[in-house]
């Protein structure tokens, strides 16, 4: 059954070009490791909130914008065996592709998919 990864941060705005180019890294080496496909979105409607709220989650700074994305994969299994492999994986090393965002405040987390409509 399909499975997904998600991920939500937040990115310096003036670090856009370097987060998509990051971005274009990281999907072929994920598809290289059995990923169907990534999807990632850079906020454009994006309210703080009180008590809950993307931006309260990744602590969001002013210069910040917050950014979703996902992996889709054909199973956790594949998924589990791939970020298993990915790990030793020279490009997923932070010092050969450096995340232009802080990765202390992204949240992530894997999820199986239940319905699609």
């Amino acid at each position: 059954m399909t499975y997904f990864d998600f991920f939500v941060s937040a990115v310096p705005k003036d670090q856009r070009a370097a987060y998509e180019e990051f971005c274009q890294k990281m999907d072929p080496l994920f598809k290289e490791y059995g990923a169907i496909r990534t999807v990632e979105s850079w906020e454009s409607d994006v309210p703080d909130g009180k008590l809950t709220s993307f931006p309260l989650a990744v602590k969001r700074t002013a210069g910040e914008a917050v950014v979703l994305g996902f992996v889709e994969w054909p199973s956790k299994a594949e998924r589990d065996e791939a970020w298993g492999r990915m790990q030793n994986d020279p490009a997923m090393q932070p010092d050969k592709n450096p995340m232009p965002f802080d990765g202390k405040r992204m949240i992530y987390g894997g999820f199986d998919k239940i319905m699609e409509f």
